[in-house]
């Protein structure tokens, strides 16, 4: 037969720590060679996040406790443990699915400003700051890559051609509820379609 038995906290990480995993084991409860089977666990579940299956970023998980059999405890037993772990308690911590947002700089005739900024803003941007120049207008504004496919075109739209723009990477925020519901459609049928 096979044991394991493990006790463990799962906690939301900083912004960009990844996944932490800590043992606060005392004692030979779950012996030292056990532990990175656990730890490998959760490393490789968090690639099949529990929202849709993107990948799970930062987290912590904590080995608090647990118990073993000297004749049936094996390093696979505690890693099948943390697998099953992961599956019964990920999806009850309440995971929210993350996008990239982009920074997002765009020069523009002051003409074109209003037409441009309510582009943005249909994209989910949230402005930043408007800066007017000599013959143009600096538009900073952060948005969801997910929002900027196109967008040249409709900036060259817009602005006869005139319009340019640079983006970089800023950060990742959660998605809005209404669009994780689109997220997840798209997804599935992507799946179904791969079939």
């Amino acid at each position: 037969g096979q044991y394991a038995k493990i006790d463990y906290t799962v906690e939301p990480g900083e912004p960009g720590t990844g996944y932490v995993f800590e043992s606060a084991v005392i004692g030979g409860k779950v012996p030292k060679e056990f532990i990175p089977s656990v730890e490998k666990a959760f490393k490789v579940m968090m690639d099949k996040g529990p929202l849709i299956g993107f990948p799970l970023l930062d987290f912590k998980v904590t080995l608090t406790d647990g118990g073993f059999h000297a004749v049936d405890s094996s390093q696979m037993a505690f890693e099948a443990a943390g697998k099953a772990a992961y599956r019964q308690t990920l999806p009850k911590c309440g995971p929210q699915l993350l996008e990239p947002i982009m920074k997002v700089d765009v020069f523009v005739p002051d003409a074109n400003v209003g037409d441009v900024i309510g582009d943005l803003n249909r994209r989910r941007g949230m402005m930043k700051s408007q800066e007017p120049g000599a013959s143009s207008v600096r538009i900073k504004a952060d948005v969801p890559l997910g929002e900027m496919f196109g967008y040249i075109g409709d900036l060259r739209s817009a602005t006869s051609g005139r319009g340019q723009f640079s983006m970089e990477f800023s950060h990742y925020a959660p998605v809005p509820n209404n669009i994780v519901e689109k997220v997840r459609e798209e997804v599935n049928a992507r799946r179904e379609a791969r079939k």
